[in-house]
């Protein structure tokens, strides 16, 4: 009688074992995906930005689509750095790349967001850039991944604080915005 017990109790383990693997490779394969396409996503629109000067309401809304479509929320991280050029430097226009003669300032997403008249009326609804301007893009999952979630019930695993999914980019802009 016991060992017919442990066969059961065998076959069920093996049962689960055969079932519960295939579906955590399943679901970690899914969040590879998942990452390679929001890394393609901000890379195209910071490449975007970079290559119009411009930052409006309707690019980031559509950013913003487009990371919902993956199926997760995000936190989204702006940083627009603006070139400041020294105005009590002694060289032209033309020669304004020497190092450590320019000083950057920054705003952040909040200001940002403002400006984009998003979440305020106050903004112009635009931000338009200039050559050497330089814009930091920050995306990371702020919900648990299907995988996260298989791991931690089955497993026993903690991703509290851990972001499975997450891209940056960053780039300096090329042309005057108009």
């Amino acid at each position: 009688m016991q060992s017919t017990t442990t066969t059961v109790i065998a076959i069920c383990a093996a049962a689960a074992l055969l079932l519960v693997a295939p579906l955590i490779t399943l679901t970690a394969r899914n969040d590879n995906v998942v990452q390679e396409n929001v890394k393609l996503i901000v890379n195209e629109f910071v490449t975007d930005i970079q290559n119009t000067g411009v930052i409006t309401t309707a690019k980031y809304q559509d950013f913003e689509n487009k990371l919902a479509t993956t199926g997760n929320t995000y936190n989204i991280d702006i940083e627009v750095q603006h070139l400041d050029e020294n105005p009590g430097k002694k060289t032209t226009q033309a020669n304004y790349t020497k190092i450590g003669e320019n000083v950057y300032y920054s705003d952040y997403t909040t200001q940002v967001l403002n400006q984009l008249n998003i979440g305020s009326s106050t903004g112009s609804g635009k931000i338009i850039l200039k050559e050497g301007d330089r814009v930091v893009v920050d995306v990371k999952n702020t919900n648990e991944t299907q995988a996260q979630t298989l791991k931690g019930s089955l497993l026993g695993f903690s991703s509290a604080g851990q972001y499975t999914i997450s891209a940056s980019s960053t780039g300096m802009v090329n042309v005057n915005g108009k």
